[in-house]
């Protein structure tokens, strides 16, 4: 006799073989599985590796001996040879230089984009809204299309102020700084929009002043998008060649780290990639570095919460 709602029993498994039911939904599982989650991992290694090979072949080239032609992804006698080689150019005063436009170009980019974020997002004046517009379709034309006109205007700066003319690391600064407050301006503005007012109307009540609002409140709870723009200000310095070879010119210790890799590369391609190849790993560590130290800032979201009821 079967007592209603007990399951039947199940069908005891034959010597090597499994269980019918158990197997078949295992299956099935493993088939909806790679349906809806599996296929991404295989996309994901397939680019990570797509993405990691380069770097790879210059971590190889960087430890071998030899010349490109014979390189091999695994180098069959690492030595740091390259690197000797390497250092005896002036290398270090370009990655030095390298360092200070980008440090300087993060600093005075964050600052000045955002005191102009602050303006169009906190207060209102005739304008306003065409100034917004105008940085947007400002950024339309890159700083490569205005290489003649910049290249001009710093000659004649140089016969003024020499200092930040033509051919001076704070020249190619002051150009770097141009090209990038429009857009930078455009995504802080978009950040502090999202900051409450309430905190401004009540810092107002304390007696703080627009200054002091912007200093003590505003730009603490807006330090994600500041540590966004430092980084793509500095990555953007360090990865720049064309206006930073037309603007620096033949001035020797003003040159940066991709200029002057690239003229010593140029001068024997074949035999000096691996010289180049060491410098490129250490110019990439600063990148790298200041990344992993802002990636707290970026992840985290520090205006939540703010304003408690």
């Amino acid at each position: 006799m079967t007592i209603v709602g007990t399951p039947p029993a199940p069908t005891p498994a034959t010597p090597g073989k499994p269980a019918g039911p158990a197997f078949e939904h295992n299956r099935r599982s493993t088939g909806a599985w790679f349906r809806q989650t599996g296929w991404r991992h295989i996309v994901a290694l397939f680019a990570l590796a797509f993405a990691l090979f380069p770097v790879l072949w210059v971590v190889s080239a960087a430890f071998s001996d030899g010349n490109l032609s014979s390189q091999t992804l695994i180098p069959e006698d690492p030595n740091l040879e390259n690197f000797r080689t390497l250092f005896d150019e002036p290398f270090w005063r370009w990655f030095w230089n390298s360092m200070f436009i980008g440090v300087m170009t993060g600093i005075w980019t964050v600052f000045f984009c955002a005191l102009g974020a602050f303006a169009f997002s906190r207060m209102r004046f005739e304008g306003c809204r065409g100034g917004t517009l105008s940085l947007l379709l400002i950024q339309m034309f890159p700083n490569l299309l205005a290489v003649v006109a910049l290249f001009l205007f710093m000659t004649r700066i140089r016969g003024i102020y020499p200092a930040i003319g033509l051919g001076t690391s704070w020249g190619l600064i002051f150009i770097y700084l141009g090209g990038a407050l429009g857009v930078n301006t455009y995504l802080i503005k978009g950040f502090f929009d999202t900051i409450p007012f309430t905190l401004d109307e009540a810092a107002k009540i304390d007696g703080c002043s627009h200054a002091q609002t912007f200093f003590k409140i505003i730009l603490h709870l807006a330090r994600p998008v500041l540590a966004v723009i430092v980084l793509l200000s500095f990555i953007g310095t360090q990865a720049e060649y064309l206006v930073a070879s037309v603007m620096l010119g033949q001035n020797e210790d003003a040159k940066t780290l991709a200029v002057g890799l690239s003229g010593y590369v140029r001068a024997g391609f074949d035999n000096r990639w691996g010289p180049f190849a060491a410098g490129s790993l250490i110019g990439a560590i600063p990148v790298v570095l200041l990344f992993m130290f802002l990636q707290r800032y970026i992840v985290s979201g520090l205006t939540s919460g703010a304003v408690k009821e």
